[in-house]
């Protein structure tokens, strides 16, 4: 009996219940985002039916498509880190750092649930990031 109390600490995945829970707030996530990337989509076809009139007006629609395409940017990066961390629950990975193997806290998971890294690792990549020594995929799209 003690040792099946072990086996469960030291378990490098959430634990079942919860994994189903934050397989749902994944689902909810990427459905969020997609209804947002939809409702951008739709109204920077209306900005571009308005044939800007003056070159003011024509700064501004290209500030709004720069807007539009950066955002569009954020989002299809938070789809890939959902689609990521859905397919680690899949595959009983979800809830383990990919740098060091070890559990994410739920403390993080509950704040960013497609996190892919422990705190520790994900500040070591930022400042690595920071330094110029990663390229910045790396980094996580924790919003």
């Amino acid at each position: 009996m003690g040792s099946n109390k072990e086996m469960n600490t030291n378990t490098k995945v959430a634990p079942k219940p919860k994994t189903a829970t934050y397989k749902k707030v994944l689902e909810k996530k990427a459905e969020e985002v997609r209804r947002s990337m939809s409702a951008q989509k739709a109204a920077q076809v209306v900005a571009r039916l308005d044939i800007p009139s003056d070159e003011g007006d024509l700064s501004q629609q290209h500030h709004e498509e720069w807007i539009f395409l950066n955002r569009n940017t954020i989002d299809m990066k938070l789809l890939r880190e959902i689609a990521d961390a859905l397919h680690r629950i899949e595959t009983g990975q979800y809830g383990v750092c990919m740098e060091c193997e070890e559990p994410i806290s739920v403390k993080r998971l509950d704040a960013v649930p497609w996190a892919r890294y422990c705190v520790t690792c994900q500040e070591a990549i930022a400042a690595r990031i920071a330094a110029g020594e990663l390229e910045n995929e790396f980094q996580e799209a924790d919003r």
